[in-house]
């Protein structure tokens, strides 16, 4: 090493990523995905707003 060079080198170009053949399956797959992030989502705001999560469940008698 003379004395101009010094410190870190640069980090060589990475090799660019090929583009990925995508399958129906990949696709419904990730449609499948998105809708249940979009469902979980929706619980998450239902959860902070304080409202029941689901309707139903143990329905109490007017009996006493």
């Amino acid at each position: 090493m003379s004395g101009r060079q010094g410190g870190k080198l640069k980090p060589l170009k990475a090799p660019k990523k090929k583009a990925q053949d995508i399958d129906e399956e990949d696709l419904a797959f990730k449609q499948k995905q998105k809708e249940e992030q979009k469902k979980l989502k929706e619980l998450q705001a239902k959860a902070k707003g304080g409202g029941p999560l689901l309707s139903g469940g143990i329905k109490k008698s007017g009996k006493k």
